[in-house]
C-alpha cells in the first residue's frame, strides 16, 4: 500500500515537472521570437529618427529588404505566439 502511494506521488510530481518544462520551453521560444522581431524594428526606428540627414531615395536599398524582413518575421512570430498562448492555456 505504501509503495503504491509513493509511486502515485512520484508520477504526479513527474507530470508536474513535465508541464513546467513545456511551459519554460514555450516561453523561451516566445522570448526569442520577440528578440528577433525587435532587431529590424530598432534598425527601422534609427533610420526614421535620422531621416533628416539623408535622402530616402539614396537608402531605399536598405529600407526595402528591411521592411520585407520585418513583415516576414512579424507574421512568423504572430503564428508562434498564437500557438504558444494556446498551449499555455
Amino acid at each position: 500500500m505504501s509503495d503504491e502511494i509513493t509511486e502515485s506521488n512520484s508520477i504526479a510530481i513527474n507530470e508536474a515537472q513535465l508541464v513546467l518544462a513545456e511551459k519554460r520551453t514555450s516561453l523561451s521560444v516566445m522570448r526569442t521570437g520577440i528578440a528577433v522581431l525587435a532587431l529590424p524594428l530598432s534598425v527601422m526606428s534609427v533610420l526614421i529618427a535620422t531621416s533628416k540627414y539623408y535622402d530616402v531615395i539614396n537608402v531605399l536599398f536598405f529600407l526595402i529588404p528591411l521592411g520585407i524582413t520585418h513583415e516576414k518575421q512579424s507574421a512568423q512570430n504572430h503564428k508562434y505566439i498564437n500557438i504558444i498562448s494556446h498551449d499555455l492555456l
